[in-house]
């Protein structure tokens, strides 16, 4: 059986790959916190799903690596409407209860996993 976890970021993937705007809407918190080429910080769903809708990203999972109860980085590949090339990312994500909290993309695993072993120690150390 799947953890809240990993039910949490399936739907956030299947949401954002399908475009459907009110089903993204409905994954994400409120706010969410993105990271992203183009900024960080805190977004509202409506936001979130305006991103989905003009980014017309796809993000096909590759590997999956659980970093805490709450945290886990998925390796994706990601393509673009003008670029059908995927592209390896990898993305920390966290959740609470069944909605993504926060996506934080960045360009490799590496990175990823860094980012997300230090939100990891921030937050046990509250």
């Amino acid at each position: 059986m799947e953890s809240n976890l990993e039910e949490a970021i399936n739907e956030w993937h299947t949401s954002v790959n399908a475009g459907d705007l009110q089903r993204s809407m409905h994954a994400v918190g409120d706010p969410i916190i993105v990271l992203g080429p183009r900024g960080a910080g805190p977004i509202t769903p409506v936001q979130f799903a305006d991103w989905v809708e003009h980014s017309g990203i796809r993000l096909v999972p590759r590997s999956w690596h659980p970093v805490s109860e709450r945290l886990m980085v998925v390796e994706e590949d990601a393509t673009w409407p003008d670029s059908r090339t995927p592209t390896r990312v990898a993305t920390v994500f966290r959740v609470a209860g069944a909605k993504v909290t926060a996506a934080l993309r960045l360009p490799d695993l590496r990175s990823a996993l860094e980012l997300a072993y230090i939100c990891r120690e921030m937050a046990a150390s509250e």
